[in-house]
């Protein structure tokens, strides 16, 4: 086998294994359950969804999240700056808490930082909502890694 790979060299482990699969999609739709107990709209969530699968590079899930942000009513001009979100005042107290915290989660820095990280959403979100928070980043970063593996493809929208 040459060095190069393609998406065919790859076993798409949602599809090896479904049962697994279906499993995580528990998890996921728990964690549903879970924001709207926590009060936090869907616009909300893929704005976490779409931050944790920037940092992972996740092409696919990109692909997915922006389109479900846009549909919950996100703005096209934050989506656009969401890499770049500490640098503007588009974004909530709550929301810049959220998206702390799930950064922290997803590049898990020194527990220095991750103390800061977390004392930081503390001042702005309820325990329900960090539990929340956090259980939507780490289920994001197991989607991520899921299509990562795999070599999921994004495909053109026709």
């Amino acid at each position: 086998m040459s060095s190069t790979s393609t998406e065919n060299d790859y076993v798409h482990i949602d599809k090896q294994s479904p049962a697994v699969y279906q499993a995580q999609i528990g998890v996921a739709k728990a964690i549903r359950h879970a924001t709207t107990e926590a009060g936090m709209d869907r616009r909300f969530v893929e704005l976490i969804n779409v931050r944790v699968s920037q940092i992972n590079r996740c092409a696919y899930c990109l692909d997915v999240h922006v389109a479900a942000a846009i549909a919950a009513g996100e703005s096209q001009q934050r989506l656009a700056v969401l890499p770049a979100w500490r640098e503007t005042t588009l974004f909530s107290e709550r929301e810049v808490a959220a998206l702390t915290l799930a950064e922290s989660i997803t590049t898990l820095p020194d527990a220095h930082r991750q103390d800061a990280d977390y004392a930081f959403a503390r001042r702005f979100l309820s325990e329900q909502e960090i539990s929340t928070v956090s259980w939507i980043a780490v289920t994001m970063n197991a989607f991520n890694r899921i299509s990562i593996v795999s070599r999921h493809q994004v495909r053109p929208k026709q």
